[in-house]
């Protein structure tokens, strides 16, 4: 079965306000193996909405969310009663509830909050057990169309207690996400575009964000036991094809699949940072027990910083400049016996929009990692704006420890 989701509100439009709805009602279908094939945003204006409504029903299920309030700007009522060709008429039930929600309450109820017992002819209410504002059920064409109000809390309550037992299950749907470092979309896209065939079951797509390639796999089945192994199979062979460019999957980060390795084999990291401005840290404790193996960091941003807090020699400074191999190997040895670590991650680098030079561009950066046997450092340039380089620099520099661990 597949599912169209409405937005209705100027405030959506305008970005006043992020319309969450449609991400959870998504979700929320998904696991009846319903899937929303389009999310549709639609500012206060009827025709506009009728429209949408009226060009959702491609689709076997239509759920609106917003506008069934009681102001002039509350328009779905009457779009939906447009798209169906009917008059608006007045839900006595309806209005019996709203009239006794204000006695409830001890305050006056003005005669607009009646607006919202109107209903498309022959449409059913459902009650709002969280506020005023019914929702509306309707058969439009093929489609099953249910009219949900806006605030999140009211819509959160009419689709579970309201739209969801009236649904059923279409089938099982089963979700894996593959994550990706080390190599741009592009690259992913080639490896694995047989099977990102817009026909195909399990569909495969990927999104990039912050220097991560995120792979989904999306597989449906009459059962979830056939669902999840058809997206096993596909993640399987995804695995096989890209290795070790893949470092988790679902909810995990990189920074938190490196902190479970190194307390899988009982070791410790120290850092120590100058242009990245301890991201590296950062990211390392958002995960919870992670002083378990991360011990602690250095920013030393000044070159005085860089000698007083981690031993490294003003000479050689001096002779190679901070952003430079051999400062960057030393910034890794001095975390590393400062802390008593394991291991050791150092970044020093140029990171913009000033300070690069021919030889030193902005955008160069040296990580060096330091480890019970040897210390290596690696140049990376990096591309973008500074908040850009930074995140890059950081991520990469955890995913060299990653890389050694395995």
């Amino acid at each position: 079965m597949q599912a169209v989701i409405i937005a209705i509100g100027d405030e959506l439009i305008g970005g006043a306000s992020v319309d969450t709805n449609s991400a959870y009602l998504s979700a929320r279908l998904a696991e009846r193996g319903i899937v929303a094939v389009r999310h549709v945003t639609v500012g206060d204006d009827a025709d506009r909405i009728t429209q949408a409504i009226t060009g959702a029903t491609e689709a076997e299920l239509v759920i609106i969310t917003g506008g069934l309030g009681p102001t002039l700007d509350d328009l779905t009522r009457r779009a939906l009663a447009d798209a169906m060709g009917v008059e608006l008429i007045e839900d006595a039930h309806s209005a019996n509830r709203i009239k006794a929600f204000f006695d409830r309450i001890g305050r006056a109820m003005k005669p607009s909050n009646l607006t919202q017992a109107m209903i498309p002819a022959g449409t059913e209410a459902m009650d709002n057990d969280c506020g005023t504002a019914p929702g509306i059920a309707a058969r439009l064409g093929r489609a099953d169309v249910f009219a949900l109000p806006g605030p999140p809390n009211e819509m959160t309550e009419m689709f579970e207690q309201q739209v969801a037992p009236r649904l059923g299950v279409a089938g099982a749907l089963a979700r894996t996400i593959l994550h990706v470092f080390g190599t741009g979309e592009s690259d992913i896209g080639e490896r694995i575009a047989d099977l990102m065939a817009r026909d195909a079951n399990p569909k495969v797509g990927t999104t990039a964000k912050g220097g991560i390639i995120s792979i989904r796999i999306v597989a449906t089945g009459q059962t979830s036991a056939e669902a999840d192994a058809a997206a096993d199979k596909t993640a399987n062979e995804i695995r096989n094809r890209l290795g070790e460019l893949i470092f988790g999957q679902d909810d995990q980060t990189l920074a938190s699949v490196v902190g479970d390795a190194l307390k899988d084999c009982g070791m410790t990291l120290a850092t120590a940072e100058s242009c990245t401005g301890g991201m590296i840290g950062r990211m390392m404790t958002e995960t919870p027990g992670a002083s378990g193996y991360f011990l602690g960091g250095i920013v030393a941003y000044a070159n005085s910083a860089k000698t007083a807090m981690l031993n490294v020699p003003a000479e050689v400074i001096e002779s190679h400049g901070a952003v430079s191999e051999q400062v960057a190997d030393a910034m890794a040895r001095g975390a590393r016996e400062k802390f008593g670590a394991d291991f050791a991650l150092s970044v020093t680098g140029i990171a913009g929009p000033d300070g690069g030079t021919p030889e030193k561009p902005v955008g160069l950066v040296y990580i060096a990692l330091s480890g019970p046997s040897s210390t290596k450092v690696h140049r990376h340039i990096f591309s973008g704006a500074r908040d850009i380089i930074r995140r890059h620099a950081a991520l990469t520099a955890i995913n060299h420890l990653r890389l050694a661990l395995i």
